[in-house]
């Protein structure tokens, strides 16, 4: 009975006892612009410490509270007009940019502070990644002063819905996922061959049957389909809930309709559209179709203008992307409504240009000017240059960075999405039957990644470098059907494009990011997110 009474005894100190403190490490992904630490002294934060802050900013503390009761079970109290509250989220008067902020740990807390809420999300999000993963009931935070801002204006990242349909509960999870890691510009690819996924209310046909494709190619085009009708489609209100949802998260949502090509979708419920009449089956495999709209049909720029007024309805995002890429012009050499338009608008071969490239010009400016009165700008892919471009387009440079410099070189804004470094539904490992099948075959690595310089410097002029909004990484899913597989492909490569859209060069380490991968690795685990735990 002695032993019985000391056994209970000794359970039940170690049970009263508190837990052992836990570290704070600024040391983070994307890593802060400039970061002084004094790991003498440290400020402890406990359940009963307040969360004060600015009018107008309840949302960006909430979150911070989420947070850290998240990844460490303390529960952190709102005290919105506490002044004694050990940790305040402040907006302060000045010129700095919007999403920069700044984070001093002294004896009295823990104070954030930026000129605009973005910027104190940005700062409530590093320090929700400083923070250790794991039950305890107090942590040490060492004293030190951050000041950060991003590098780019421009952080994207895009998933392509129109290949395979994804949740919203799934969009929901990348835009949380995208905020981890400091993105602000979310392309959403909602149409293609494979698929229509937007709701247009004006044609209530095309979402219903212009999404559903009646099987689907297995593999690499082999000519073996799995018997099984697919399809999916987002509904306007859906949409808007995701806008308010990224919004929430300082996210914009850029919406894409695919023009003049991938428009298969489209031509399946109105053949009218296309060059021959049809009939236009939605696309069961994979690649590029010569199915387009017709260049010359005037009811095509009435679809788009139908279609563009209600995405623009939508999505309040400054900018609109149409893609402009892979538009075949098979059927326009040979459609004599193309043709006759051609000849309509005097466009000759200029010896550059092939005359079907320039009506595809003539359609992307006319689509231009229709987005230019609603005050959006045009984003394409960066066939747009074909045939001539306006100086309000944004070229998304893809075939390599040679689009973005020719474009940089024009005066256009550009945004850098090479698929040599930012396409991240090819392979990441080297060992490619360890990882699920994947489109390509060339190895984009994390360090490959990492290693990419958006601006240039070697081509492009300090001048012209202005002209670079920033980087963004491409998730395609013609091989990624489910979320858990999307997951896998986009992290932690991730991890490495955030250094790139966010880190100065001479901040930017290989060995040291991978030092400091694993801290958000455990964030990732927190969420409950798939990832490729091999990093190359």
């Amino acid at each position: 009975m002695k032993r019985l009474f000391l056994i209970f005894s000794l359970s039940q100190l170690l049970f009263l006892s508190p837990m052992q403190a836990q570290r704070a490490d600024y040391r983070i992904v994307p890593l802060p612009m400039n970061v002084e630490t004094d790991s003498a002294h440290t400020f402890t934060l406990r359940p009963e410490v307040g969360i004060a802050y600015s009018e107008g900013c309840e949302r960006e503390a909430r979150f911070l509270q989420e947070w850290v009761k998240q990844a460490t079970g303390i529960q952190l109290r709102l005290a919105p007009n506490d002044s004694r509250a050990a940790i305040r989220l402040m907006l302060k008067t000045g010129d700095t940019p919007a999403e920069a902020y700044s984070i001093s740990v002294g004896k009295k807390g823990v104070e954030l502070e930026a000129t605009e809420r973005v910027g104190l999300f940005r700062a409530a999000q590093t320090l929700r990644k400083s923070l250790p993963c794991g039950p305890t009931d107090h942590i040490d935070l060492p004293y030190t002063h951050i000041d950060d801002q991003p590098r780019f204006a421009y952080r994207g990242v895009l998933l392509d819905c129109a290949r395979h349909y994804f949740p919203v509960s799934m969009i929901k999870r990348m835009l949380d996922v995208m905020a981890l890691h400091g993105c602000n510009q979310f392309h959403w690819h909602l149409t293609d061959d494979q698929g229509w996924r937007f709701e247009v209310k004006a044609l209530p046909r095309l979402a219903p049957y212009g999404s559903v494709r009646e099987q689907t190619v297995i593999g690499p085009n082999a000519g073996i389909y799995d018997g099984q009708r697919y399809g999916g489609y987002y509904t306007q209100e859906e949409c808007r809930d995701l806008v308010r949802y990224a919004a929430e998260r300082h996210i914009n949502i850029i919406p894409e309709i695919d023009l003049p090509g991938h428009m298969q979708g489209a031509l399946h419920v109105f053949p009218n559209l296309g060059c021959t009449g049809g009939p236009y089956p939605v696309r069961t495999m994979w690649g590029v179709s010569r199915e387009v709209l017709c260049g010359g049909n005037p009811e095509t720029l009435d679809f788009l203008r139908t279609v563009l007024g209600e995405v623009c309805d939508v999505f309040p995002s400054p900018y609109i992307h149409i893609g402009g890429d892979e538009c075949p012009k098979d059927r326009w050499r040979k459609c004599p409504k193309c043709q006759a338009k051609i000849q309509e608008l005097g466009i000759q071969d200029d010896g550059r240009h092939s005359p079907e490239d320039q009506l595809q010009s003539y359609i992307n400016r006319e689509v231009e000017d229709f987005l230019s009165e609603r005050g959006r700008s045009l984003i394409g892919w960066d066939e747009i240059l074909a045939g001539g471009l306006s100086g309000n387009s944004i070229v998304m440079s893809w075939r390599g960075t040679k689009g973005g410099i020719e474009a940089a070189r024009q005066g256009h804004r550009v945004i850098m999405s090479p698929n040599v470094f930012a396409y991240i539904d090819h392979p990441q490992l080297k060992d490619v039957a360890k990882q699920p099948r994947t489109i390509g075959g060339y190895i984009v690595s994390a360090s490959k990644i990492y290693s990419f310089e958006p601006l240039i410097p070697d081509s492009l002029s300090q001048e012209e470098q202005r002209h670079i909004l920033g980087p963004q990484a491409n998730l395609w899913t013609e091989y990624i059907a489910y979320p858990e597989h999307a997951f896998y492909q986009l992290l932690p490569r991730l991890a490495a494009m955030s250094e790139v859209q966010w880190c100065r060069p001479e901040q930017k380490d290989f060995d040291d990011f991978k030092a400091r991968l694993p801290r958000l690795e455990k964030v990732y685990d927190l969420m409950g997110l798939p990832y490729c735990h091999a990093v190359e």
